[in-house]
């Protein structure tokens, strides 16, 4: 398979990810943390891995933002790495569920890009 993904993550990505990040913890916090993954080293894991970690259900293929991504890839565009954050409890997709569940259809054992604190 080409190569499917972008070296780092794209800028909209990390106040996207404050945003969902502030739902779960104090703003200050939340700004920390999307700073903290700014910083990060890009390492990658298996999608299966991290769906698993997160503990979230596997969107459906017809989800409008999955297919989406799905048309990008098999039309050669790149994704963006996704951003985790370590919880107590489990992982944290803080920008890029839509796009693991996209390549998860295409692969479950896909190595995905991504930024982790």
């Amino acid at each position: 398979m080409q190569k499917i993904w972008l070296a780092n993550p794209e800028p909209h990505d990390f106040p996207a990810a404050t945003d969902y990040l502030e739902l779960l913890y104090p703003i200050t916090k939340a700004k920390q943390l999307s700073a903290k993954l700014k910083q990060a080293k890009t390492i990658s894991k298996k999608a299966k891995d991290i769906l698993r970690a997160a503990q979230l259900p596997l969107l459906p293929a017809d989800n409008i933002h999955v297919k989406e991504n799905i048309k990008k890839v098999k039309k050669g565009g790149k994704l963006s790495p996704i951003l985790l954050v370590r919880g107590n409890e489990k992982l944290i997709i803080a920008d890029g569920y839509h796009r693991l569940c996209a390549i998860y259809y295409l692969s479950e054992d896909l190595e995905i890009p991504c930024r982790l604190v």
